[in-house]
């Protein structure tokens, strides 16, 4: 006979269980660690969890996640305001900073273009970008993710922001460093080998 769990910790392995990556062995050892913990840590943590729902937000100018509207990216006067990267998610812009490489500021879309899962143009923040871009941008970065849809929602955003005059780009994809040729499929060699750069 196979026991079962208390109601409670059944329902807090049902709810770890339902976030990204996280599998049902994965969700029963998280709620047994929470279990054995301190009620005060317990309480911690769902004070953070609610304190993320009630205080971030995102912000008006590009849509990043953010606690002051506008987001400390879109307020900072050492950023170059006539460059924008586009990006997908929030997380994108973390990915991005991280290299310390670009100074310019960011817009997020809330996802991508996919025609079968039905997300339109009018699902994401494309109207946002080309009123941004009217107000004196000279480039555009696309960041998106090397995908069927990044890639569509890339040509997509060309399209929308040519005829206004600004340059669009496209972030250059390539082998990754410290991997070997034999390993790498056949589309990135190629992208690799269209991108390519004079030394």
């Amino acid at each position: 006979m196979i026991m079962a769990l208390p109601a409670a910790l059944e329902e807090l392995v049902d709810q770890f269980a339902k976030l990204p990556g996280i599998g049902r062995k994965t969700a029963q050892r998280l709620a047994m660690y929470l279990l054995r913990g301190s009620r005060e840590d317990a309480v911690v943590l769902a004070k953070a969890v609610v304190g993320v729902k009630d205080r971030i937000k995102l912000c008006s100018e590009c849509g990043n996640m953010t606690e002051e509207d506008p987001c400390e990216i879109c307020r900072s006067p050492k950023r170059e305001r006539g460059v924008i990267c586009v990006v997908e998610e929030s997380g994108d812009i973390l990915l991005l900073e991280s290299t310390g490489e670009y100074n310019g500021l960011y817009h997020v879309l809330g996802g991508v273009l996919s025609p079968l899962d039905g997300v339109g143009p009018e699902d994401l923040r494309m109207k946002e970008l080309e009123e941004r871009v009217k107000k004196g941008v000279r480039e555009v970065i696309v960041a998106t993710n090397p995908s069927t849809e990044g890639d569509t929602t890339a040509l997509y955003i060309a399209k929308i922001l040519k005829p206004l005059g600004v340059k669009v780009s496209r972030i250059a994809r390539g082998v990754p460093v410290g991997s070997d040729l034999e390993h790498v499929d056949q589309v990135t060699l190629t992208r690799a080998l269209e991108g390519r750069g004079e030394m």
